[in-house]
């Protein structure tokens, strides 16, 4: 009688555990079937009063696959990571930076002077006519440029004068003279012929006269220098005295005579 009862209570107890097995297979299988069935529909996104149709997807829920690497997470407007991080400092040094660079920029390009001297007479030439009771001088002189700036100075242009007696006596003129290096300086030599006759005959006598043992005679030489640099263009004038032997050729000039006292402009000192 009682294994009649264990083995009733036993088929009952498999029964009941085979179907709620069975149960767990239908609702598996139920819940695949609904998932199937909801992606066989597109999204549809209910919007209301306080919400607004997603700009990235128009409402479909699903982007287009060439999309993926384009487009970023929606992060709200109020999440920290979208707060700029030490704004200030980054202007600042932003500021400070192009404050260096212009600074920079101005010192190097903006002009400085460029300083011309004469450097003294180095060759004289002198022939004499003696028919016209004429004295021809050839004078090699030589100026000294210095370029303070961070680029090469171009000298366009020569020009220089010879005056006997507030007479001028011979001019020259010279076209793409030299290039001044940066921060450098550069000998320029040019020659200037003056002819001595006419009004000043007196000239060959006491440069031909054999009992005067010094033939010096005073010239004032004008020179004016045309300078080009980064499309600026500056002029600068030299007037100085100089003693020059008229009896034979020589290749040293003596110290040249200061300016009178009422110095005109672009006067400068010749170097001894």
């Amino acid at each position: 009688m009682g294994s009649v009862l264990s083995l009733s209570v036993n088929n009952a107890t498999s029964r009941q555990r085979r179907k709620a097995e069975e149960e767990d297979d239908d609702d598996l299988l139920d819940s695949r079937d609904r998932v199937e069935d909801i992606a066989k529909f597109p999204y549809v996104e209910f919007t209301g009063q306080d919400s607004i149709t997603c700009p990235t997807c128009q409402g479909t829920g699903c982007i287009p696959t060439e999309q993926v690497n384009e487009l970023v997470a929606l992060i709200p407007y109020s999440d920290q990571r979208l707060r700029p991080q030490r704004t200030k400092l980054y202007v600042l040094l932003s500021v400070l930076l192009c404050l260096l660079i212009s600074g920079l920029v101005v010192f190097f390009l903006f002009p400085h002077s460029v300083l011309v001297e004469d450097d003294g007479i180095k060759v004289v030439q002198v022939w004499f006519d003696k028919k016209n009771s004429v004295v021809i001088l050839a004078i090699t002189a030589t100026l000294r440029i210095r370029n303070s700036n961070f680029y090469s100075v171009t000298v366009t242009s020569l020009t220089s004068q010879v005056q006997y007696m507030n007479t001028v006596v011979g001019t020259q003129q010279i076209t793409n003279v030299s290039s001044i290096q940066p921060l450098s300086d550069k000998l320029v030599n040019f020659t200037v012929k003056a002819e001595l006759g006419g009004p000043f005959s007196y000239v060959y006598f006491f440069c031909t006269f054999p009992k005067v043992k010094v033939h010096n005679i005073v010239i004032f030489m004008r020179t004016s220098v045309k300078l080009l640099y980064i499309g600026h263009v500056t002029q600068s004038a030299l007037e100085t005295y100089h003693y020059v032997d008229c009896s034979t050729n020589s290749t040293a000039a003596p110290d040249p005579l200061p300016l009178p006292p009422p110095s005109t402009r672009g006067a400068a000192k010749a170097k001894p």
